[in-house]
């Protein structure tokens, strides 16, 4: 059976204030053209369909239009929200759309009923798992504790539960949005750490035959039979040297897998450029940028005159301008933002309640009061979005 694995669409969203609707039209093009051109089964979409939990107009447009031309296409289709999506409004008339072969999976309480396809080799059962918020499914799933590996552990045994009562043979396939341990991130995901840990082992999804991830931007293989797709486009200049792709997975009648990388269209590449404003504007070496969308970070120790309009005379597509002044390891500035660099949320609530003390920093029981208030805050954030 082939599998096109997907994800992270986002449809809606734009890259520094650029609309991106029409770049997104593109590669929905191109999928439905993958789709007739590789003659492919089934079509998994693992997540963050849309960018925001109230899409505009116009993205809720183009989703529908990939639909009706995914049904047309007579291709399976199976789709699980994500962490952007609100859930109750992705499946919205899924029992109705189920009938042109579009399978949405946005409840948890249906992770263990799987989307049955059938080849010359017999059934292969996919599993949709939505993005499990743990402090809203935790009692719904009947973990074991709140956390994002519970959580899904938790619909990962009722999965294997379900499998086990199947025709011996059967493969599977699950759809998961997670942050897994050994994938690697982006700045464009938003963050679901959850009492200071987001990601969890891949382990959790043994016993199935592949998983098609969603969440992060990069396409990469953790393992074989687990794997990102990745987003079709570059949402972030830290993304700027990904390779968009899909996979496009043959699974065979003993599950065994063969996958390929599939590439994406490329609406204006990325270039992330540094240094003083004149060598910038005078390198040979970055000739090759100009045509490109640029983040440029200028590093003068003075801030230089008017220098967005310098950059776009050479540079018209310029988007982000950054200003990092060379300093000196004692330049009190620059030790500071090194202190902050990379550091958690946590971590940073921890120096600042030393700081106040003059040095003593939280005991354990005011680390766990610290965590379970940016946990709170997480929490909240995220129930507004559903509800919004």
């Amino acid at each position: 059976m082939r599998l096109l694995h997907t994800s992270d669409w986002h449809l809606g969203r734009s890259f520094h204030r650029v609309g991106l609707l029409d770049a997104q039209a593109a590669y929905l093009d191109h999928l439905v053209a993958t789709v007739r051109e590789r003659e492919v089964d089934a079509v998994l979409v693992a997540g963050d369909i849309y960018d925001r939990a109230v899409p505009p107009l116009a993205a809720v447009d183009l989703f529908d239009r990939a639909l009706h031309r995914l049904a047309d296409a007579g291709v399976a289709t199976v789709m699980i929200s994500g962490n952007h999506d609100s859930a109750r409004r992705l499946g919205v008339g899924a029992g109705l759309i189920r009938l042109a072969g579009i399978h949405l999976r946005t409840d948890p309480a249906g992770c263990a009923t799987p989307v049955i396809l059938t080849d010359r080799h017999g059934d292969v059962a996919l599993y949709g798992l939505p993005y499990l918020e743990p402090a809203l499914v935790r009692d719904e799933l009947n973990a074991a504790r709140t956390g994002h590996e519970a959580v899904l552990a938790a619909a990962m045994d009722r999965v294997r539960a379900d499998l086990a009562e199947r025709t011996p043979g059967t493969r599977s396939v699950v759809l998961a949005h997670a942050f897994v341990a050994g994938g690697e991130p982006s700045d464009s995901e938003r963050d679901i750490t959850v009492g200071g840990v987001a990601a969890v082992p891949a382990g959790i999804f043994s016993g199935v035959d592949y998983v098609a991830l969603g969440h992060l931007h990069g396409s990469q293989a953790l393992t074989e039979r687990v794997r990102y797709s990745g987003s079709p486009l570059a949402y972030s200049f830290s993304e700027a040297a990904h390779r968009k792709t899909m996979w496009l997975i043959d699974l065979g009648p003993a599950g065994e897998i063969a996958a390929e990388r599939i590439d994406c269209p490329v609406p204006r590449r990325l270039a992330r450029i540094r240094g003083p404003l004149a060598t910038l504007l005078e390198d040979p070496a970055l000739e090759r940028h100009e045509e490109s969308w640029v983040e440029a970070t200028l590093t003068d120790p003075v801030r230089p005159a008017e220098p967005m309009a310098r950059l776009t005379a050479r540079f018209p597509h310029t988007l982000s301008l950054v200003f990092e002044p060379e300093r000196t390891t004692a330049d009190p500035l620059a030790s500071y933002a090194q202190r902050l660099k990379g550091r958690t949320d946590q971590q940073i609530a921890e120096d600042f309640v030393a700081h106040v003390r003059g040095g003593a920093g939280p005991d354990a029981a005011e680390r766990d009061v610290i965590s379970g208030a940016i946990d709170d805050v997480r929490v909240d954030a995220g129930a507004n979005e559903v509800a919004r």
